[in-house]
């Protein structure tokens, strides 16, 4: 029994492993389009995720923002549900680019979605953690 428990974990563990490569190997050995879509769908998902949550009552950012500090002042509750916004347009702006380069060569697609939307979520990302040190700085 022990075993099999132990080849069990060690399956589950390298499930991740295998299923990328067998993507990879698909996208490379195969003409399949629907690979492309890939960022797409994943892009598309992050925007619906971060729009969807302007509707309820605290957005996606402001229960992470309440998570790790549950005394959050109105200004940083402001603050982060503008945040959500600016990541929304962001992540459909991203979405649109994504598929854009489905329709263009398979170089481009790699380029950009291999390399360069990480460069700009990276970006993104540090313009808005040095606005939110200023932000912290200034509002305590």
């Amino acid at each position: 029994m022990r075993f099999w428990s132990k080849a069990l974990r060690i399956t589950k563990a390298l499930m991740p492993v295998v299923t990328m490569f067998l993507v990879i190997a698909a996208f490379h050995f195969t003409d399949l389009v629907l690979f492309k879509y890939y960022p797409v769908i994943v892009n598309f998902l992050f925007f619906v995720v971060f729009f969807s949550s302007t509707f309820q009552e605290k957005t996606i950012i402001q229960k992470f923002a309440l998570a790790a500090e549950p005394d959050a002042n109105s200004a940083t509750l402001d603050y982060t549900r503008k945040l959500t916004y600016y990541w929304s347009v962001f992540m459909f702006v991203n979405f649109l680019i994504a598929l854009a380069t489905v329709f263009m060569s398979e170089k481009v697609w790699a380029v950009y979605n291999g390399f360069v939307s990480y460069i700009f979520v990276g970006v993104f990302f540090g313009i808005e953690y040095i606005v939110r040190l200023n932000f912290k700085r200034k509002n305590g």
